[in-house]
């Protein structure tokens, strides 16, 4: 066994998102398609003898209990009886309170790190089961790829897109509760629902014009309420030539799909004249 390993923490994007109800849990009951996307963190894992650390190069994630990878090493440790310790060190590229699953990733990696560091013979799915323990987001990230995802975003079916998607994704200056939108969050309110089934079926057969006619997100009208900006964004994004624009999660970062490399690059270049974190991503390739 080595002592030190790395891992790509991919960001994710809801390609649609829909609120069956409410649980008898507290929780809400969800139907997602998840996408992942090339905006990476890394995620530097050694083992120690004992005990764990975790420091970021970002002011903005907590480098103690509070941080997710910090409570994915937490389950580890306690669900396999394995006595040892881990040093975490997280590169963020990924924005934080974004919509983009940055924490989720990188428990992910950590979950996925620490079962090869220490050789314990997880297979996927006890790792997604680990991570559920954890956060909603945490399965997806482990399953990775493209998956409609739901219950609480832990019930997972793989799929598999005919085509590589390229997006603009910009983040507003400031960060949204995902907890508080969720609790915020009125049925009665959505007016535009997603047609997951219709994105699904093709997104297989490789017709994005019928994906985006069919993707919507109903936690828009909560995160809405409270950040305008996003109405804006996602008018911005359509003006510029995106074929769809729409939040991801619980916002507030606003994503755009466009067919032409040249168009998004031209885009990306305006918006990143009113937002800081503004990026060109392509669909996440697995190694």
């Amino acid at each position: 066994m080595g002592t030190t390993v790395s891992l790509l923490a991919p960001a994710k994007v809801n390609l649609t998102l829909d609120i069956k109800g409410p649980r008898p849990d507290g929780y809400h009951e969800l139907e997602t398609i998840m996408h992942q996307v090339n905006l990476v963190d890394t995620v530097h894992l050694r083992r120690l003898t004992d005990g764990i650390e975790v420091s970021t190069d970002s002011p903005l994630v907590p480098g103690d209990s509070d941080n997710l990878a910090y409570r994915a090493a937490v389950e580890f440790f306690q669900a396999t009886g394995i006595a040892g310790g881990v040093d975490i060190h997280i590169e963020k590229h990924i924005p934080v309170g974004a919509g983009l699953a940055g924490g989720s990733t990188d428990a992910a990696a950590v979950i996925k790190g620490l079962n090869r560091l220490y050789a314990a013979g997880l297979d996927i799915k006890d790792q997604m089961a680990l991570g559920a323990r954890i956060g909603s987001d945490i399965p997806f990230c482990i399953l990775g790829g493209t998956a409609l995802a739901r219950g609480r975003g832990e019930i997972l079916t793989p799929l598999s897109p005919a085509r590589n998607l390229l997006m603009v994704l910009a983040k507003p200056g400031y960060s949204v509760s995902t907890r508080e939108v969720y609790a915020r969050y009125d049925q009665g309110k959505v007016t535009r629902r997603p047609d997951t089934g219709g994105v699904e079926a093709a997104l297989a057969s490789g017709n994005l014009a019928g994906a985006c006619a069919g993707m919507e997100n109903v936690l828009e009208t909560v995160t809405l309420e409270c950040c305008p900006e996003v109405a804006l964004l996602k008018q911005m994004m359509t003006d510029l030539g995106a074929v769809k624009a729409l939040m991801s999660g619980s916002g507030p970062t606003v994503f755009g799909i466009f067919l032409q490399r040249e168009v998004a690059e031209a885009a990306c270049a305006i918006i990143n004249r009113y937002y800081e974190e503004v990026f060109i991503v392509t669909s996440f390739e697995r190694g």
